[in-house]
């Protein structure tokens, strides 16, 4: 069975388009006959070979919203509960989800599952919308029968996550807005303002205070060389792509903002939360715990950590226990050791772990309201020396020039 993208006329002569699976083209219009609708073009989807060979893979290929991957998780736990099999939970998701990439994704699972793959290996052929963590869950679920609560969990689990990242993002956003119209605004300034100023401090010639003459300079290569300030952004911006696409230089770029001032505390903390609700729901989920950090190693988004974890995994296979390693890796804190220690030793691992990233989740909003506290300050002061500093030497030889005028 294949799937097909169509666009069609409904019975009142509107245009209506949509996806549909059948075994062929002329099955897919008899299908949409019945619906009512006229079709008018219809063309297979591409599957993975071709569109490696069209260009939608990399930069350009369809990648999951993480929010909506956690309604549509929800959905379909919901479903299994009620009893509703796991064919036909993935038709009604597919007749309800609005995002047209998320539909040609179910439709292609829903069709690999009817062609006798478990719902896990058909999940695994889309790796950008279900990630390691998300497909060895639902291949436990699988295992214990208990799929709906395994993705119950997993639904809780992206939730959380996706809180925890908006929250970075929106402290990240008003330093970031209040640095952009600053800069925005000093750009206009030297290179419109300024320039037509210089013709009128001519007449004062060489006695142009020091602080103008700077101005003046600045001002001037703003105007002569924004080209060259652009294209040092743009290299500046490719460099550090080039270096996070090594695993050195990803190591270097993650070590270097773990430690970087203001920010580098909360980046190290919402890691370590990251670490902690990750490891704790597969552990619930009953993946055994050599598993889980290879897949918590995969899915951690820092090079520091991920390093960290690998390293703990392989002193486990040597027969350590986990919070040994951890403690002498010396990238989390000590607290998060004792209570990994306390967790093996009382058989309440997944418990604590997720009593650590609650604990990490709070400080995470502590950490966010003393950041903007410190950048906002600092960045007003900045802004204001900068308008002081353009205020002060245009005043300065205006009223010297006053002076002047007067004198004469």
């Amino acid at each position: 069975m294949a799937i097909y993208e169509y666009k069609a006329l409904d019975a009142s002569g509107g245009s209506r388009g949509g996806i549909v699976d059948a075994d062929s083209p002329r099955e897919a219009r008899t299908k949409l006959r019945h619906d009512g609708v006229h079709v008018t073009e219809i063309h297979a989807i591409e599957d993975k070979k071709s569109a490696k060979t069209s260009g939608r893979t990399g930069l350009f290929a369809p990648k999951g919203n993480p929010q909506q991957l956690a309604i549509v998780t929800r959905q379909f736990a919901t479903l299994l509960s009620a009893g509703i099999s796991a064919v036909d939970g993935l038709k009604a998701i597919i007749d309800q989800v609005e995002s047209r990439d998320m539909e040609r994704v179910m439709r292609d699972v829903r069709e690999k599952v009817t062609q006798g793959d478990t719902l896990a290996e058909a999940m695994g052929n889309h790796p950008r919308f279900f990630n390691d963590l998300y497909c060895n869950m639902v291949k436990a679920g699988e295992a214990s029968g208990q799929l709906d609560a395994i993705l119950k969990r997993l639904a809780a689990y992206i939730s959380r996550q996706n809180r925890l990242r908006s929250k970075m993002s929106a402290a990240m956003t008003y330093p970031m807005v209040m640095i952009v119209v600053g800069f925005l605004v000093v750009a206009v300034l030297m290179t419109f303002v300024v320039p037509k100023l210089t013709a009128l401090f001519k007449k004062v010639g060489e006695g142009l205070p020091a602080i103008t003459r700077a101005l003046i300079a600045v001002s001037n290569f703003c105007k002569d060389y924004w080209w060259a300030i652009i294209a040092m952004g743009v290299l500046a911006w490719l460099l550090v792509r080039a270096m996070k696409a090594s695993e050195e230089g990803r190591m270097r770029y993650d070590r270097l903002v773990m430690n970087a001032p203001i920010v580098g505390d909360l980046v190290r903390k919402t890691a370590i939360s990251r670490f902690a609700n990750t490891m704790a729901t597969l552990l619930q989920a009953g993946i055994p715990v050599l598993e889980s950090l290879r897949i918590v190693q995969n899915v951690v988004q820092n090079a520091v950590l991920s390093r960290t974890i690998g390293e703990v995994h392989d002193a486990i296979l040597e027969g350590s226990d986990i919070a040994t390693p951890l403690q002498a890796s010396g990238v989390f804190p000590p607290m998060v050791g004792y209570m990994i220690a306390t967790g093996e030793q009382s058989g309440q691992l997944e418990e604590l772990l997720e009593t650590v990233s609650d604990a990490y989740d709070e400080e995470i909003d502590i950490s966010i309201s003393k950041m903007i506290s410190v950048l906002e300050p600092v960045i007003i002061i900045v802004l204001a020396g900068v308008v002081l500093f353009v205020v002060a030497a245009i005043i300065i030889p205006l009223m010297q020039m006053g002076s002047l005028t007067r004198g004469a």
